[in-house]
């Protein structure tokens, strides 16, 4: 049986006054069925309400407890089709690796003056990237950078000497998942304007990097459900083994 889970604001449909035009986005999707991934993506497009050519989003329910540490997967998987957002991203480096992080195309490139910046309340990035060397100073920001989800960390490949190749996926589309309290993964596969054939490339990515990341101490059913919406749209139920197939 389906179980609803919690997701973002735009995937909380009840109890909530929906204008006009998201009642009638609504009725084209049928609650009781779970649809085969191409059909959900294709209905996200459809009944998307935005004036703007607005993110298409997914939530996963995993079987896993993330109180457990090896139940807490976490990882980066760069999107075939990318997300068709721009991120800035921050490089905290010193000596030769600013002028590689520079050239890669990071937005912003400093030492231990990025990380003043920082203390002092400036965040005009999306990402920080940085060498290990730097990690003690960028560390003690901790309840500031934590909280917002934005600490550097080996497993997401933002803490690496090789900050031109992390910068280039980032800008590449790469996106980072983690779960939240209670076992849920949310992220952005796109834009409403992909069509359904990349965001289901994208998705397809998504599931199996979800999957390869499997607890081995999980036992029986592993993802529970998914759902799509694009931001202003209804959640669509997905058959998730339909994500791979075409």
């Amino acid at each position: 049986m389906w179980e609803e889970f919690p997701l973002r604001p735009h995937f909380r449909r009840n109890n909530m006054k929906r204008g006009k035009k998201y009642v009638e986005a609504a009725k084209l999707v049928d609650g009781s069925k779970v649809y085969s991934a191409n059909e959900a993506l294709d209905l996200a497009c459809k009944t998307s309400t935005a004036k703007f050519d607005a993110s298409v989003d997914v939530a996963f329910r995993l079987n896993i407890d993330p109180r457990k540490a090896e139940q807490n997967i976490r990882g980066a998987i760069v999107l075939p089709n990318g997300t068709g957002k721009t991120r800035k991203v921050l490089v905290v480096c010193r000596g030769a690796k600013q002028a590689e992080a520079k050239e890669a195309g990071a937005d912003f490139v400093g030492d231990s003056d990025m990380i003043v910046k920082i203390n002092q309340g400036w965040f005009e990035f999306d990402v920080i990237v940085a060498t290990p060397d730097m990690m003690g100073e960028l560390g003690r920001l901790g309840r500031v950078l934590g909280p917002k989800g934005l600490m550097p960390n080996p497993k997401t490949g933002t803490v690496t000497m090789n900050v031109a190749q992390a910068v280039k996926e980032i800008k590449a589309g790469k996106v980072e998942y983690r779960p939240d309290k209670v076992g849920n993964i949310q992220m952005t596969i796109g834009k409403v304007s992909f069509g359904a054939d990349k965001l289901q490339e994208n998705l397809k990515a998504v599931y199996e990097a979800l999957v390869k990341a499997r607890p081995s101490t999980v036992k029986g059913s592993y993802v529970k459900n998914v759902s799509v919406a694009s931001t202003m749209g209804p959640g669509i139920k997905v058959d998730s083994e339909s994500i791979t197939k075409k």
